[in-house]
């Protein structure tokens, strides 16, 4: 079963060390080792990477001194991490289901669907680390006054808070599929946007130029 608190030490760390020592494109092997050991802290690490990668294509993208050029790049950009993303909530999802079946785990005929799974909520849980690194890193600054540091210190709190509940949330909720309390499946997105077969924009354009 996932460790909730090896998640958390990992996504905390992660997004520490690639501050100081920025990711390689592409986006490198995280955790080699442990993903051909079978460890799902592999998967959860480099679907972590993408939200990191992620976020700070958004921020670029708010800059007001971004030439028209470059905002094209980072929408592709952004466009591409997000699919990579939901791509991978849907791996740790399937490493659930396949651990289960190892397990030879059944739900009982009681057990109800919850309305999000395990790889979503360690999606929120990684997205909420970058928030509350963030957050931290405001703190540091030295050319804020006592109004700003207010508000940044009551929502670090409310994010910790947060980040605490989901944490225990997520634990019990893998708790109860692993008793068979819980049904698991995996929730396919089916992003249409980046598939030219279904994009009205992109299927009519081609249309047009053929």
């Amino acid at each position: 079963m996932i460790d909730v608190a090896a998640v958390n030490q990992l996504h905390t760390s992660s997004v520490s060390r690639w501050h100081s020592e920025p990711i390689d494109q592409p986006y490198g092997d995280p955790l080699a080792a442990l993903e051909s050991s079978g460890n799902p802290l592999a998967i959860i690490c480099q679907q972590h990477q993408f939200n990191y990668l992620l976020w700070h294509e958004e921020d670029i993208a708010r800059s007001p001194d971004v030439s028209d050029s470059q905002i094209a790049q980072v929408k592709r950009n952004i466009d591409k991490y997000n699919q990579a993303r939901n791509d991978w909530i849907e791996k740790v999802d399937d490493w659930i289901t396949a651990d289960l079946q190892r397990k030879n785990i059944q739900p009982s005929a009681q057990a109800k669907l919850n309305t999000e799974t395990p790889g979503s909520a360690i999606d929120r849980l990684s997205i909420m680390s970058l928030r509350i690194y963030h957050l931290e890193e405001q703190l540091e600054r030295t050319d804020i006054d006592q109004t700003h540091i207010d508000k940044v210190s009551h929502r670090l709190a409310v994010c910790r808070l947060q980040f605490a509940d989901l944490s225990n949330s997520l634990g019990e909720l893998l708790s109860d599929i692993y008793a068979g309390n819980k049904r698991h499946k995996t929730y396919r997105q089916m992003k249409m946007y980046n598939d030219p077969s279904l994009n009205p924009y992109l299927y009519n354009r081609q249309t047009k130029t053929s």
